[in-house]
Parts: structure tokens; sequence; C-alpha cells
């Protein structure tokens, strides 16, 4: 990992920083929440200036910082300039207002603003509003530097991804990077690409490259550490997540996840078994914040309340589809994210049927009971603790354990109360519960 310098870069000065320069500063305050609340102290200090320079400043130093909304109302007050119209599309981006955005990026090209740049730009925002046709024209016309432009490349890579042609995408990823190998979006792209489809061992390598360019790209250094961890190498997926938690000590994702990790350290494995439950649940349990959906797809999921890949696996095609905004184009976004993982809608609700339908009398129930009671501990999912303590009572069934009184279980060393209504909740759930000595 490159490690990144304070720029000598004064966003407040006379004379506004290149657009270059306020890039690289962006990413110095982005690095590390230590940056951030730096720039944000020096942002607040410089709030009371009045005057058009001094807005557009500002402007861009909220941009930076995500206050959108604060930051459109101060870039508008600013000096006409590209810079300010510029930064003005990308916050309008933010606050998903598209043609304000494109209204934006036409009027930079009034203060002399890069043609090919505001293409791309015009390209990208009709992607994120989901206008592809609007997108494929704006990179019609940047044709001529197919080959010559990483950029282009990268677009048009982005744009084919978003209308499920993923081999066409990661082609023109691979393009991009021919053209600059440190295109890190690029290479987060690609690298995505590949853990999606399976390729774990591709995906691991262009995450690995991505860390070893770039300051502290979280994104990147979390999937790393999932791949790590999947493939049982805690070590490494442990350095990933200090990394993240050495620069964003309040990072809840790496928090949870180290946590996660440390966990698999010192837990008692079936190995083959706990290895195949682990991978699942941890696929299933994936936020559908980890993939790269479109706004539309986006809303529609959080409105119905879908959070995880498990969830998709309660739903129907038919319900997706029945819901409003929700199109063929979505639909196919979903299945492109499920199917390299073997899974499909309404998945789950079919093994729930299925099951139903094998439970038909009073012996399937019975059946049921005495396959439940065989069942390994680790099925109830408790916590390393109370696994710990089962293990070291030698319970390894879920039939040993309701076979002990609460009085039995307590009288393990670290077996407390918190332990015990964890387990009592766990069999509950089963519809099982402790021995009754009365």
């Amino acid at each position: 990992m490159v490690s990144l310098t304070q720029p000598v870069i004064d966003l407040f000065a006379d004379n506004l920083p290149s657009m270059d320069e306020i890039k690289k500063l962006s990413e110095f305050v982005r690095s590390s929440e230590k940056n951030t609340i730096s720039f944000k102290e020096q942002l607040e200090s410089n709030m009371s200036r009045t005057g058009q320079k001094a807005s557009l400043a500002l402007g861009i130093g909220l941009f930076i910082l995500g206050r959108n909304a604060e930051a459109a109302e101060k870039l508008d007050k600013g000096t006409d300039c590209k810079e300010k119209y510029l930064y003005l599309a990308y916050t309008f981006r933010r606050l998903l207002q598209f043609d304000k955005a494109i209204e934006s990026l036409q009027k930079s090209l009034d203060f002399e603003a890069d043609k090919l740049n505001v293409t791309l730009e015009k390209a990208a925002m009709y992607r994120h509003a989901e206008d592809f046709k609007a997108a494929e024209k704006e990179l019609k016309a940047c044709t001529n530097f197919e080959n010559v432009s990483a950029e282009y490349h990268y677009q048009l890579g982005r744009l084919q991804e978003a209308e499920g042609l993923y081999e066409e995408a990661t082609n023109n990823y691979k393009k991009a990077l021919e053209l600059a190998p440190n295109h890190q979006r690029a290479l987060f792209h690609l690298a995505f690409r590949c853990d999606l489809s399976g390729n774990e061992e591709a995906a691991k390598d262009y995450y690995r490259q991505i860390a070893a360019n770039s300051p502290v790209y979280v994104s990147a250094l979390l999937n790393l550490a999932v791949l790590y961890e999947d493939s049982e190498q805690l070590d490494k997926a442990t350095q990933c997540v200090d990394t993240v938690l050495a620069n964003h000590p309040n990072h809840q994702r790496a928090i949870l996840f180290k946590k996660d990790i440390e966990s698999s350290k010192t837990m008692f494995y079936d190995e083959e078994k706990e290895k195949k439950k682990t991978r699942k649940s941890q696929i299933l349990e994936t936020p559908m914040s980890d993939f790269e959906l479109s706004v539309r797809s986006r809303n529609c999921l959080k409105k119905m309340k879908i959070d995880t890949l498990g969830d998709l696996l309660n739903i129907t095609e038919t319900e997706l589809l029945s819901y409003k905004n929700f199109g063929e184009t979505s639909l196919r976004e979903i299945k492109a994210i499920l199917e390299p993982k073997g899974l499909f809608l309404g998945m789950a609700l079919e093994d729930k049927q299925l099951a139903s339908a094998e439970m038909t009398d009073e012996a399937a129930a019975e059946d049921y009971e005495e396959g439940l009671l065989n069942k390994p501990v680790d099925d109830l999912r408790l916590s390393v603790r109370a696994r710990k303590c089962l293990q070291k009572l030698n319970i390894r069934s879920i039939g040993e354990i309701t076979s002990k009184t609460d009085a039995e279980l307590l009288g393990c060393k670290n077996f407390g109360v918190t332990s015990l209504n964890e387990v009592k909740t766990a069999l509950g759930d089963l519809g099982l519960s402790l021995r009754n000595l009365d």
C-alpha cells in the first residue's frame, strides 16, 4: 500500500487550485478519519467568508466532505468558471438531480472545460439515470478515442455492465488498464466482476494491485478480506481489515468483520461442515449495498426492505416485476448477482415448500424432530463463548443440549446467564427447550 503525503494545497487561498490539485486534496481528505476531521475544521474556520471566490472554494470543500445540499447552495453563489459547473454537476449527481447535472456539464464547456471529459461525464450521468440510449449516444461521439483514452474504455465498460453485457465490460476494463495501468476504478470494477463470476483468484490479484497502489481503498480491502477469509487465509484477512481500521477506526463494517475473523480463529470446527456453512452464511448475509446496482434497482430493493442476498431468496421473480419501477433491466441485474453463486429468486420459498410437502403425517414430524436433535451444536449459530463452554461439557449435538438443565449449564466456568439465555432462545426458535426437573 502506498502512503499518501499531505499535498501542499490550500483550497481557500486567493487563487483556486487546479482540478488535478483538488482531486489530490480530495483523495487525501478521504484517506483517513483524521484527515477528514482536520479538513472539516479548516472548512468550518472559513465558513464565515463571503464573496464569489470564497463561495466557490467552500462549495468544493463541502462536496469533498459529502455535504451535498450545502455544497450545491454555495457553488451556485460561486464565481462562474469550469470548476463551478463541473462540481455542481458532481453534486447534482449525488443528489440524483440528473437533469441539473447535465445542464451544469454543458455550461462548463462555455468556460473551456475539456470536451472529452465533459462528454464522458455526461455518459456517466445518463448511465446513473438509467437512460442508456442517451449514454450510448454520448460515447459514440468519443469513438475516435478508442485505444487512446483509458477513461473512454472505463465508461464504456460501466455502461455495458449496467446493460448486462459482462464479457464486453470486462474487455473494456482490461483495455483501460492497458492504456493506464493505475486506473483504480477500472481495476476495482474488473476485480468485482471476477469476484461475482466466481473467478476468486483473479479477483484477489486485482484487489491486491489496488491495495498496493492506493493509500486506503476501503471497498477493495474489505472485498479482498472476504476472499481471504473464504480461503481460510485469516491472517491476511485480518491484515486487510486492520489497514482499514488504522485509517478509519469507526468504520462499522470493518469493525464487525474484524470480530468475525477473530471468532473464526478461535471457534471449534467440524472442518468440512463448518467450511460449507460459513461460506453459505457469508454469501447470504452479504448486504445489497456491496453490489454495483443501478439507482433504480437499489431504491426499489430498499423500499421492499430487501437488505441482503438472502432476502432475495424469499421473493419470486413475479413479485419483483410487480413492484413499481422494477423492470426487466433491474431483474437482469439481480439475476447476474445470484446465478454465479448457484442461487435463484424464490429459492428459499421452494425449499420451504419441499420441506412442508415431505412432512405430511406424524411419522414425518417425528423423523424431523429426531433429525433436529441429531444436528450439531454449530447449527444453532451461538456466540464463541457459548460454543466453547458446550465444547468443554462435551456437548456436540442439539439433543445433548436439551438433556441438560439450566443449573448444569451454569455450572460450567464462563457460562453465564447471557449465554444461557442465548441457548434458550436458539432452542426456542426450533420449538425445543432445556430439560426441566419439575
